[in-house]
């Protein structure tokens, strides 16, 4: 459709397409000394787009019998370009035809009137349909530029998401203990963020991390977090002690100084020679280990209070004998808090049974879980990050 450019005046622009320069004259003097109102004439039909291009204008006039070209030929090509599609057109006649009116209106006039009429109802026609079409004008360039910046907006979440799971770990073995993993970011971008490493020899470490919110600004504080653990860089902290490791977050990260932004975390140490899994959450869902050959999972619960939230917490520790060919399964609230078309939420405990029932084979549990996940929601996306971290242990 044909619109004004941004910075011209949203003033009335009439083209006025009619082959007798008498009528092209008398329509000029009523719009004379009218504040407002750009009168432009074009006397050939067939220059009538050539011209309408020129002038861009808010509201057309034509007459509906000139030679070459009949008026409803012309409505016609004016609605058949995408420039002018939306252009009020004011179709003007000798005289009152019910059929040709009808017929005006059905390819595409917006208004019939025999002229010549009164300046006044010409006026206030004219008027009319230019407010109308200004407005529409308006309200889609509000809609491109929101568009745009909805696509900026996106570029940014994506370019965030990708540097988010630069920074993960590849799924590897890790002397005895197999890590994989499905990250799964949202539309919007979550705050989540995780990572496994070697602590020594003895020791390997594995954590998840969830910031409240969405966006860049939850990924960027998610980061900070990641990468303050994995590269052990929190002063004065035992690395190999969940609880020190939860309490030295919280100094790190107090919400006042994250744009009141908080995360959750679950943060756990292997040892190898004890197979003692120690373990310390934040207001963090558990995490669970399945035992071969036992049909209850064991829930590595996170009792302590959110990171950031309230200085000077201490983090107790809990822990647990690992058995062979056990498995771990460290996750996000993305993988369970799932809302079904009805509106009702997924049972946290069918979503531990999904996890703890899924078949032997090639598949991994989390790729089950996801499939399952998309058939109750019935939809692709995830409203929030979909993070799930498995070691499965020798």
């Amino acid at each position: 459709m044909a619109a004004p450019e941004a910075s011209a005046p949203r003033g009335v622009t009439v083209l006025l397409v009619d082959d007798q320069p008498i009528i092209g004259e008398a329509v000029r003097r009523m719009f004379a000394g009218e504040d407002g109102i750009g009168f432009h004439y074009c006397k050939d039909a067939a220059a009538a787009l050539d011209k309408a291009a020129e002038v861009q204008p808010t509201v057309i006039l034509q007459d509906l019998v000139m030679p070459e070209i009949d008026g409803l030929t012309l409505v016609r090509r004016f609605r058949g370009d995408d420039r002018f599609r939306d252009v009020p057109i004011i179709v003007l006649s000798t005289k009152e035809e019910p059929a040709v009116k009808a017929e005006a209106f059905a390819v595409g006039a917006n208004d019939y009137i025999v002229k010549l009429p009164d300046r006044l109802e010409l006026l206030a026609r004219v008027r009319y349909h230019s407010r109308g079409y200004v407005a529409l004008v308006e309200r889609n360039e509000a809609f491109a530029a929101l568009e745009a910046s909805r696509q900026v907006l996106a570029n940014d979440l994506a370019t965030a998401a990708d540097y988010v799971r630069s920074l993960l770990p590849a799924p590897q073995d890790h002397q005895g203990i197999r890590a994989d993993w499905r990250f799964i970011p949202s539309a919007a971008l979550g705050g989540d963020a995780f990572g496994y490493h070697n602590l020594d020899a003895e020791h390997f470490a594995v954590y998840l991390l969830d910031v409240c919110g969405h966006g860049v600004g939850a990924a960027l504080l998610s980061v900070s977090a990641l990468n303050a653990i994995r590269s052990e860089a929190l002063p004065h902290t035992d690395f190999h002690d969940p609880g020190a490791v939860l309490a030295a977050l919280n100094r790190a990260f107090p919400m006042e100084r994250q744009n009141d932004m908080f995360f959750t975390v679950w943060y756990g140490v292997f040892h190898r020679g004890s197979r003692i899994m120690r373990w310390a959450g934040g207001g963090h869902p558990p995490a669970l280990l399945l035992v071969e050959g036992s049909p209850t999972p064991r829930f590595l619960d996170s009792d302590g209070p959110l990171i950031g939230a309230v200085d000077g917490l201490e983090f107790g520790a809990g822990e647990v004998v690992v058995p062979p060919a056990a498995r771990l399964f460290v996750f996000s609230d993305g993988a369970f808090e799932i809302s079904r078309p009805d509106g009702s939420m997924w049972p946290f405990d069918e979503f531990v049974t999904t996890l703890a029932t899924a078949p032997a084979g090639p598949e991994s549990p989390i790729d089950a879980l996801v499939t399952r996940v998309r058939t109750l929601s019935q939809r692709d996306d995830f409203h929030d990050d979909f993070s799930m971290l498995e070691l499965a242990f020798a």
